[in-house]
């Protein structure tokens, strides 16, 4: 696991002392992402510079130093992940003729590489990653992402140079970066709570999408490729779903067994992170049946049982036989690291689950280098409760479509649950407005942020939802194309790689994908919640009544801090507001709804989080790197 960094000067506008320098600089800003070791090469004839810093997980010898180099000196590669296939690809480049000095995965992949191409390649790999590699003799770049966007990638030209980085703090340390803030990206921020891919915060700076590749040559220019779709996975299984229970059942224990093992694949000590709930806790259990000891298991709890799961951590830490350590933060614990996140998170962030995550992220790392997550698990089978909303009534198509899968019984338990709710309108998008708006922050950020539009997104693709018949597919791949990698992926990875602990999600497996998309939509919601198929296999190694409870989330009650101990905190913050780029009225106005004791603390924290990004001096100005405990 790593941090990359480079620059591409294909017109020598910079001596190769100067590109040295900025990629030395662009480098050193992410330590904290590989404390273990770093390094810079560049190839001057062709203006290009590629930088890394390492955090060694799996061969830890020199043999694993990056930036690495072919064999034959023409392709130079920085990468960030693990491949969980690397052993199969090691096999299969063998018998063609290639051979290795060392055990790393960085070794596969540049082979790999070379051998068959950057498409090829990642569409082979099975893991996550964030790669830049330089071909020498086709002066050619490609930059490339893993499926689901486990790894961060940042890329943008300015004056004729092209910056990549894992974060934007790598951009920054280029003193020639000039970092506009994009406002329609701010207004993005305010809706969402975080900023949609392939936006990001600075005006001509963008995320390279997930399972897509950029690449750059001289002869046609700059070209972004997806290599693998989701949509096409959900295609293929529509054609072919599983036939019942039981055979989606033993295929995804294999499946997501085998995703599991591989990911226990270590040089240096592996955990796992454990809230009690389905997903954490059958991550477990399939870990426990690989490993010879206990597993090492991490959670945080609250002396507030209405944010607290730790009981249940425990109670399932126990059924496992793991070897469990909980920490109770108290609050001012978790509030003290509000001030840090806007340095943390690098790019504004606002979803508040960051703070037990930074929490619980440095709890783990004094013990492992690496955690098992189970991210994933709500996009991929159906665990969000919005995932519900699916079986809300449309009338028109109800009095038209026989009831076979019984989803007329779910949904009138479902309406008793939630009360009465408004029809939708029919139609091969239905409910796409309706969705939208439930999840939105602020309905409408462009009366707070001055001179911003909206730009379109994914969300606002209603050509794009015709895709799916059903509104639940839509929902489920809306979820794991956008607040998967754009929320929550961005969540664990700026926790986790602050401190210098790797996550590793088992879910985040595409014969996993394969799978989950294979059970039809009646196995997939029950009456009372989704992951029919998870509580199933989870029920085998753990008694029910120990995680069949409504989800929490991974919260703090953050709008009554605001109008408690972090009162005086927001209000310094928003007394310096931007009014170029905030309407202060506006703003204003929410905060004195929320003092009166109307909740607004999911409009204000994105406004606090911006604020407190600009405050840091991160408008383009060099960024500071993270220190490393």
């Amino acid at each position: 696991m790593c941090g990359i960094a480079g620059l591409l000067d294909p017109d020598h506008r910079r001596t190769a002392e100067d590109l040295a320098a900025a990629a030395g600089a662009m480098t050193d800003s992410l330590r904290h992402r590989g404390p273990d070791d770093g390094g810079v090469e560049i190839d001057a004839a062709g203006g290009a510079a590629l930088g890394n810093r390492r955090l060694a997980v799996v061969d830890l010898s020199p043999a694993g130093h990056q930036p690495m180099w072919s064999p034959d000196r023409r392709h130079l590669l920085a990468y960030n992940g693990e491949l969980y296939n690397a052993d199969e690809l090691r096999a299969e480049l063998v018998g063609d003729g290639w051979a290795f000095r060392g055990r790393s995965d960085t070794e596969v992949l540049l082979a790999a590489l070379a051998a068959w191409g950057a498409e090829e390649a990642a569409r082979r790999a099975v893991g996550m990653f964030a790669f830049a590699v330089w071909d020498t003799e086709q002066r050619r770049l490609v930059l490339g992402r893993d499926r689901f966007g486990e790894k961060p990638l940042y890329y943008g030209w300015q004056s004729g140079v092209l910056r990549f980085g894992s974060e934007l703090r790598a951009l920054r340390a280029d003193a020639a970066f000039v970092g506009d803030v994009d406002r329609d990206a701010l207004a993005l921020l305010l809706r969402h709570t975080y900023i949609p891919g392939p936006h990001s915060i600075y005006a001509g700076v963008a995320k390279l999408p997930p399972a897509c590749l950029y690449t750059w040559s001289a002869e046609a220019g700059g070209v972004v490729r997806p290599y693998w779709s989701l949509a096409e996975v959900a295609d293929r299984a529509g054609r072919d779903p599983f036939a019942d229970a039981a055979e989606a059942d033993v295929a995804l224990d294999a499946a997501l067994s085998a995703s599991v093992r591989r990911r226990l694949v270590s040089d240096v000590p592996v955990g796992a992170f454990l809230s009690g709930g389905i997903d954490s806790s059958l991550v477990v259990a399939l870990a426990a049946g690989h490993l010879d000891g206990p597993v090492r298991t991490f959670t945080i709890g609250f002396p507030d049982a209405a944010y607290d799961e730790a009981p249940f951590a425990r109670g399932v830490a126990e059924v496992l036989g793991t070897d469990h350590t909980e920490l109770e933060v108290r609050p001012g614990e978790a509030q003290a690291v509000i001030p840090e996140l806007c340095d943390l998170y690098d790019e504004p962030f606002a979803d508040q689950s960051q703070i037990p995550t930074v929490l619980l992220a440095r709890l783990a790392r004094r013990d492992v280098t690496v955690a098992l997550s189970g991210d994933g698990g709500d996009e991929l089978f159906a665990g969000y409760w919005h995932h519900l909303w699916s079986l809300e009534p449309d009338p028109e198509a109800e009095a038209e479509t026989p009831d076979r899968d019984g989803r007329a019984a779910r949904r009138a338990r479902w309406r008793r649950r939630r009360g009465p709710v408004a029809a939708l309108d029919p139609g091969p998008a239905v409910g796409h407005r309706h969705h939208l708006d439930r999840l939105a922050s602020w309905a409408d950020p462009t009366a707070v942020v001055r001179g911003a539009s909206l730009p379109a997104t994914a969300f606002t693709d209603r050509i794009g939802a015709t895709r799916f018949p059903r509104r639940l597919d839509w929902m489920m791949e809306l979820d794991t194309a956008t607040f998967l990698p754009d929320d929550v992926l961005v969540k664990v990875d700026r926790a986790t790689m602050s401190t210098g602990l790797e996550a590793r999600a088992p879910f985040l497996d595409p014969a996993v994908a394969e799978v989950a998309w294979r059970i039809p939509t009646a196995e997939r919601l029950g009456p009372d919640g989704g992951k029919l198929a998870l509580r199933r296999l989870l029920a085998r190694f753990v008694p029910a009544e120990l995680f069949e409870r409504p989800k929490m989330g991974f919260n703090v009650p953050i709008g009554d801090w605001l109008r408690g101990p972090l009162r005086p905190w927001a209000a310094d913050v928003l007394a310096g507001l931007d009014d170029d780029l905030f309407d202060r009225a506006g703003v204003d106005a929410v905060w004195a709804e929320h003092l009166a004791g109307q909740d607004a603390a999911y409009r204000l924290w994105p406004v606090l989080m911006a604020q407190a990004w600009l405050d840091a001096g991160h408008g383009g100005r060099p960024g500071s790197t993270v220190s490393v405990p």
